[in-house]
């Protein structure tokens, strides 16, 4: 499948590429772990399949989160909170009152802090091979003690 149009979401200073495919009833975010590109993504058959197969029941929306992909890449190193906020400018960007977050890897804790600042805009939440409350992961989002 070639790659859907990416669009792009403002978060402060920085520009948050994005992606919606498909047209279900709910819509889904696809938080992604330490590292993504959108583009790259559809190149590969297995991660291809994967979200068209969520796309067949959602609206799935896809970004790179700031620093990697397509996202605007030299920001130095965010915040939790700054980062969690990316999720809320691709919302809006995409037209997303509410979804559902699925946060994978480093993306779980982007999208648990996501839930519990705007509640209202979560309709669940599903977490893949995540951490959360390690003493290992700080609030700037690096491994540390």
């Amino acid at each position: 499948m070639a790659s859907p149009e990416t669009r792009y979401a403002r978060s402060g200073d920085v520009h948050i590429a994005y992606q919606v495919v498909g047209s279900g009833p709910l819509d889904l975010v696809y938080v992604p772990g330490f590292v993504s590109n959108l583009d790259v993504f559809w190149e590969m058959p297995e991660w291809a399949r994967f979200f068209s197969r969520l796309a067949t029941f959602s609206r799935l929306i896809l970004f790179d989160k700031r620093g990697t992909g397509l996202s605007d890449r030299d920001v130095g190193i965010a915040t939790l909170e700054e980062r969690m906020d990316d999720v809320r400018a691709v919302m809006d960007a995409a037209g997303s009152a509410s979804a559902a977050l699925y946060g994978v890897s480093e993306g779980g804790p982007m999208s648990v802090l996501f839930a519990a600042t705007y509640p209202q805009r979560v309709r669940a939440l599903i977490l893949y091979g995540s951490i959360l409350g390690s003493s290992a992961y700080t609030r700037t989002g690096r491994a540390g003690g």
